[in-house]
């Protein structure tokens, strides 16, 4: 299965901030919505990625100050992205590797989605579940 299978069940809408947001507001989006990530973007498309783990080494780092700091200051720059041809395995190859929860999805240049490892994971159980109804279902008939 590939990534547009995933973002077809769930969906394209991606959460992003301004790079120039405190990250005191940033934490409130991301409480707001219960997630664990947002991609930070200006005009000119992907500047970083605020995670949950970016917020707790700003926090150990520089204290309570951190809150008052722009996002582009905490988040981390290097975004890796998939494309919504790219295999199931091969993004969970990717993210276990690299050690990330989130892969943002682009094509052409343009933003399409994002898919977290929680998406990988209900989608691979549900290949499961489903996998052990049909043998279920071919040994009843066998």
């Amino acid at each position: 299965m590939t990534v547009s299978a995933i973002l077809d069940l769930k969906g394209h809408h991606v959460v992003t901030v301004h790079p120039d947001v405190a990250l005191s507001e940033a934490i409130r989006v991301l409480t707001e919505r219960r997630i664990g990530s947002v991609l930070v973007m200006s005009e000119g498309g992907i500047e970083g990625i605020l995670s949950e783990r970016d917020v707790v080494h700003a926090l150990g780092s520089r204290g309570a100050a951190a809150l008052d700091a722009p996002v582009k200051s905490v988040m981390t720059r290097k975004v890796v992205t998939c494309r919504r041809t790219d295999t199931v395995a091969a993004i969970m190859e990717v993210m276990t590797e690299q050690k990330f929860r989130h892969l943002p999805v682009v094509e052409d240049g343009e933003l399409i989605g994002l898919i977290s490892i929680g998406d990988v994971v209900k989608w691979r159980v549900g290949e499961y579940e489903a996998e052990q109804e049909a043998l279920r279902d071919y040994i009843k008939t066998a």
